[in-house]
């Protein structure tokens, strides 16, 4: 049995493993992200990043977890109704930054833990990437950068 198959049973996965694009995806199901957090690092696996989408109208996100295990980057999707999910900072090293950052840009709530002042942008509120524009007015375009002759 290959260690993909021994960790997908640890979790108590009934679907498979799916491959795409160089990632091995698993759909959690009811699993929780502490205790696939928990399970990674039994299985000396390493933390890598957490993706977050916000998904159309009110469905909520889509947070992907990426952790590396023996050379295979695995990915697991968690699609989240409201704007908070348990934090996992405290079981994997890497995982501090990035909560903050998908915290201040998405206003997602990782549960469990106290955030310090905005590190992104001092001062502003959360969700900087769900808010519209100001009625009116054009989002601005990005500055052109000169190019040295």
């Amino acid at each position: 049995m290959t260690s993909l198959e021994t960790l997908r049973e640890k979790l108590a996965v009934a679907e498979p493993w799916t491959e795409s694009r160089g990632t091995h995806w698993l759909n959690p199901g009811a699993l929780n992200v502490r205790s696939l957090a928990k399970a990674m690092n039994e299985a000396h696996a390493r933390f890598i990043t957490i993706t977050a989408y916000q998904l159309p109208g009110a469905e909520g996100f889509r947070l992907e977890y990426h952790w590396d295990l023996e050379g295979r980057l695995l990915g697991f999707p968690f699609v989240i109704a409201g704007n908070s999910v348990d934090s996992i900072f405290d079981l994997c090293e890497g995982v501090d930054w990035i909560e903050r950052e998908i915290h201040e840009e998405y206003a997602i709530d990782f549960i469990g833990r106290a955030y310090e002042p905005l590190l992104l942008r001092a001062g502003d509120k959360l969700g900087v990437n769900l808010r519209d524009e100001p009625a009116g007015k054009p989002a601005a375009a990005p500055a052109q950068k000169e190019v040295a002759k």
